[in-house]
């Protein structure tokens, strides 16, 4: 993905607001009040301190007193960490085509585990049994890679959720022939503020084994908590983190902010925002016969294909990415710093652009 026609100098002078990504948004001033006030006197590193001991107890509370909680840098770190606990280099993990890991971490999760991926062709960003079941062979057998792990994300790569029974059914489907499930959460705020049911009940109680709980693009600076449901998989972790280079020294600065995200329900208020900005959008754009949307919008992304001769010249105020350049699908996101305002300043740009070109 690429931002037409925007070098990134003019990106970085020019941009207030945009819809490419919600990596875009700053930090929710509540989360910089965490930091600073974490940022008083000396405390123990490497986890060793109140603020850390504070956020393990709190997602404890939320996930049930046997979670192992690890905190990372980024999102691909997490991942790679993650993945690592559940597989030896001879295994193969499984993810649909548009994953993360397999689409966006530069090959990441394969030069740390050692691990084929395979990718698997999906109309909406889920994977299915029906989907994954062609890929299970090869068990027992030298000359393959070993089927080990089924990697989702949820909210996926396309927008679209898992809903809690299709989650339940593919969890017990790779448990059924002894596989893994990771689950990338960079976006389980979304997810859960969207589904409308707890956490847990639409993770770990659906048979999620391991995954990440993303910060990053809900109002943090940085961090993500990886979560082992598995014990088996919470073995080498710590050592496993420390060899990915994962462990902050001053992890205090990442652990304070998970402790704001989850008082008074911060992390879900700003979810439910940046969805309903989402859905906003979309009911703005709804009329155009020139714009379609061509994935259900079900938290905070849309997913639309535009006349060719809109997109860079929309870009240029507005950057958003185009997700399938051949397609001229874009991708427009929205964060839990998007207006309302903005979200209709866009649509008339929008609107103006199609008059002017006389596109009906």
């Amino acid at each position: 993905m690429r931002i037409e026609g925007i070098s990134q100098r003019n990106l970085f002078f020019t941009i207030v607001k945009s819809f490419a990504s919600d990596n875009y948004s700053g930090i929710h001033p509540t989360i910089l009040e965490a930091l600073i006030e974490a940022n008083q006197d000396h405390v123990s590193s490497y986890g060793n301190d109140p603020f850390t001991g504070k956020a393990v107890a709190i997602f404890r509370s939320v996930f049930g007193e046997a979670t192992d909680v690890l905190f990372a840098f980024n999102g691909t770190g997490a991942n790679v960490v993650s993945l690592q606990c559940a597989v030896q280099s001879f295994d193969l993990i499984l993810c649909a085509e548009t994953a993360h890991i397999h689409a966006d971490e530069c090959g990441a999760p394969v030069k740390a585990t050692g691990c084929m991926l395979c990718p698997i062709a999906t109309p909406d960003g889920k994977l299915t049994p029906e989907l994954i079941e062609p890929y299970l062979k090869g068990f027992g057998n030298m000359h393959n890679a070993q089927p080990r792990v089924v990697s989702i994300s949820q909210t996926t790569e396309m927008g679209t959720l898992y809903q809690v029974d299709e989650l339940t059914r593919l969890c017990d489907f790779a448990h059924a022939h002894g596989l893994v499930v990771h689950l990338d959460g960079a976006r389980i705020s979304n997810a859960v503020a969207a589904l409308g049911v707890d956490v847990r009940t639409c993770t770990k109680d659906c048979g999620v084994d391991i995954m990440s709980f993303g910060g990053t693009k809900n109002g943090l600076l940085m961090g993500e908590a990886i979560l082992i449901f598995n014990p088996e998989l919470a073995v080498n972790a710590q050592y496993i983190r420390k060899q990915t280079t994962q462990l902050f020294s001053k992890m205090r600065f990442i652990s304070a902010q998970f402790i704001a995200l989850f008082k008074n329900d911060l992390w879900l208020m700003m979810a439910r925002h940046s969805n309903h900005m989402a859905q906003l959008l979309e009911s703005e754009i709804k009329q155009l016969p020139f714009v379609q949307v061509t994935q259900p919008v079900e938290a905070n992304a849309l997913f639309v294909r535009l006349p060719a001769s809109i997109v860079e010249p929309l870009q240029r105020e507005f950057p958003f990415y185009l997700w399938d350049e051949q397609r001229i699908e874009a991708r427009w996101m929205c964060s839990f710093d998007t207006t309302e305002e903005e979200i209709r300043i866009f649509v008339r740009r929008l609107k103006a652009l199609a008059a002017e070109q006389q596109i009906g």
